[in-house]
């Protein structure tokens, strides 16, 4: 099994290391009436550059998340210049979201015209085909609610975008792309998972150990039965 230090138990969390988190969780979502609430309540003293733009970070991730792309687009180039031109993947996207819009606006044709002008130029890179070709295939029905690749559409893809977005124009303005309290989960289901696969080894070493206990026990019983004879 592993072996534990108890060293790594002798500093525990304080309450401004708790604070911390929790300030770390409400900034990334963009709470800030809460966040300010929250500074002011436990006089915390927090760089200013915390707050900063905020308001116009939460206003983009609402627009991706309404399926506005285009609006989230130009709000993303006025607080982060040239982002979206450096992170091909994230442009892409975000221009997916405009074109999956106006499908379910029944746009078809101007969807034609978009994709065309605007989507098809990534076909040119092997890894954006298949991509195309699933957005393409949205195409195909009247009703793009029962194709297959109805997922394009659902919110849970919008929230996969806008929270990519998010995390972008955290990393472009030097502030974390994750939250303290989302690294703590990862890490911990990471630590939970070590913990899991090494009881694991530890039970089958004893089932291992117990069988070859037992045949030994057979084997000397076997012996002195022979020798008896």
């Amino acid at each position: 099994m592993m072996d534990f230090d108890p060293k790594l138990y002798e500093n525990a969390i304080n309450d401004a290391d708790v604070r911390n988190i929790v300030l770390s969780y409400l900034v990334h979502n963009c709470f800030k009436e809460t966040a300010e609430a929250f500074i002011s309540c436990t006089g915390m003293n927090q760089p200013a550059n915390y707050l900063v733009d905020m308001d116009l970070r939460k206003s983009i991730f609402i627009f991706a998340m309404e399926g506005n792309a285009l609006k989230a687009m130009e709000l993303t180039e006025h607080l982060t210049p040239n982002l979206l031109e450096e992170e091909n993947d994230l442009r892409f996207d975000l221009l997916s979201l405009h074109f999956v819009d106006l499908l379910s606006s029944r746009k078809f044709t101007e969807a034609l015209e978009f994709a065309q002008t605007k989507l098809a130029p990534f076909g040119k890179s092997p890894k954006y085909m298949q991509k195309l070709e699933d957005f393409m295939a949205l195409l195909a029905y009247d009703e793009p609610d029962c194709s297959p690749m109805f997922h394009l559409m659902r919110s849970d893809y919008r929230q996969t975008i806008a929270d990519n977005l998010n995390q972008a124009i955290l990393a472009r303005v030097n502030l974390p792309s994750y939250s303290s309290m989302e690294t703590l989960i990862q890490q911990t289901t990471v630590v939970t998972q070590c913990l899991h696969q090494e009881l694991g080894k530890w039970r089958n070493q004893r089932v291992v150990g117990r069988g070859n206990t037992g045949r030994a026990l057979v084997s000397d019983h076997y012996q002195s039965l022979v020798a008896e004879n």
